[in-house]
């Protein structure tokens, strides 16, 4: 547990939705819960997989936003560190004791840019990417002013159609004025393709990494002929980990969802045909909600709305059940058909959601729950840091 929390300081229902050792019955709610045991066979998994295709796992830290959840990933699944999206987010993790630490995305405002000069003071290998040639000047100033080093990967567009450059002669001036700045240093390249995480079948997912690898290895080819190795050729993600991990290219995956699992992620498809929640992950991540009024015979209204979950990918699933259905919600209730008047006043639900990211960033608090009982009260550390 985050050492600054003190749970005697905290009131529950008011600062916080559980005590440590309370009855699962108990906790209140809208609030997140963990499966903690759900959660270790993930990461112990993921892990294992990393390690038997030869490959590092740098633990994305944007899902979760928190400390205790990566330490966690560290201890259980021996994972090289973290990545995450923003300054404030990696000072949250190397603050917490993370020592190595990725911001898998540009960083080019000033303040930002001394910010992260600042980081390998807190004890943390800062890594950042680039994508442009005029931010090497001013990485390397940051740096310098400092005196701190700041590596450096190239990002390339490998399909999401983000940040990025698209072709290998961008790649390789980009990677000659890192190797030439003060305080920098060329570590690799950064090559993510998100927007194929969700495809529904495998076979249209390998379609589109068999041209991310190839683009990849490309580059990386092209820098070792002119003596630039790479440190750290990193991507994949939960829909696509397996490609990435045995294409031979790639040597850090990046995955996050795995450990929580939501409702979109699980419904692709393996290579079996099954969904990925069926199997290759479990559900460890819920929105617990209680039933606060059922007036209509065939609809029950919880407390879990639009204020405790994101629905940007899909609204949440019930868990273990299908005789009841989440179907709409405002901000402040879910609205769900109960046919057959299975559901009662203060009955609670799982939830699972519909996309885990942005969800467990409008919570404070996960309450990790192990047969029937409050565990741990952990912190979403990093939660609102979007700065």
């Amino acid at each position: 547990m985050t050492a600054h929390f003190k749970p005697e300081e905290y009131e529950v229902g008011y600062n916080i939705p559980a005590a440590v050792g309370m009855d699962e019955a108990d906790i209140q709610t809208p609030c997140l819960v963990l499966d903690l045991d759900a959660l270790e066979r993930n990461i112990k998994k993921m892990g294992q997989f990393a390690k038997d295709m030869g490959v590092r796992h740098r633990v994305h830290g944007k899902m979760h936003k928190s400390v205790d959840v990566a330490l966690l990933q560290e201890k259980l699944g021996d994972s090289c560190g973290v990545c995450c999206q923003k300054v404030s987010e990696a000072e949250a993790f190397a603050r917490g004791g993370i020592k190595d630490v990725l911001v898998s995305n540009q960083v080019t405002d000033p303040a930002k840019i001394d910010r992260l000069a600042r980081m390998p003071k807190l004890g943390a290998r800062t890594i950042v990417c680039v994508d442009n040639v005029d931010n090497v000047a001013d990485l390397s100033a940051g740096a310098q002013k400092h005196g701190t080093t700041i590596e450096c990967l190239v990002e390339i567009d490998c399909g999401a159609g983000r940040c990025g450059v698209t072709t290998t002669p961008e790649v390789l001036e980009i990677a000659r004025a890192i190797a030439a700045a003060p305080g920098l240093k060329f570590s690799g390249i950064q090559a993510y393709q998100g927007a194929m995480q969700h495809m529904d079948k495998y076979e249209d997912r390998k379609e589109k990494i068999d041209i991310a690898v190839a683009m990849v290895k490309d580059a990386v080819e092209a820098l070792k002929a002119e003596g630039m190795e790479c440190d750290i050729v990193g991507g994949g993600g939960t829909g696509s980990y397996y490609f990435e991990g045995t294409s031979g290219v790639y040597n850090e995956l990046q995955c996050g969802s795995y450990a929580f699992m939501d409702a979109d992620y699980g419904r692709i498809l393996d290579k079996d045909g099954n969904r990925i929640d069926q199997g290759e992950w479990e559900n460890a991540l819920f929105i617990l909600t209680t039933v606060m009024s059922h007036v209509k015979a065939n609809l029950a209204v919880c407390d879990a709305g639009l204020k405790a979950q994101s629905v940007d990918s899909g609204l949440p699933v019930v868990f273990g059940r299908d005789d009841v259905k989440y179907f709409k919600c405002s901000d402040e209730h879910g609205v769900i058909e109960d046919p057959d008047g299975a559901l009662k006043i203060n009955d609670k639900l799982k939830l699972v959601p519909g996309h885990c990211d942005p969800t467990c960033n409008v919570h404070d608090w996960y309450v990790g729950v192990r047969n029937g009982k409050v565990e741990c009260l952990w912190p979403v550390t990093a939660r609102g840091l979007a700065y």
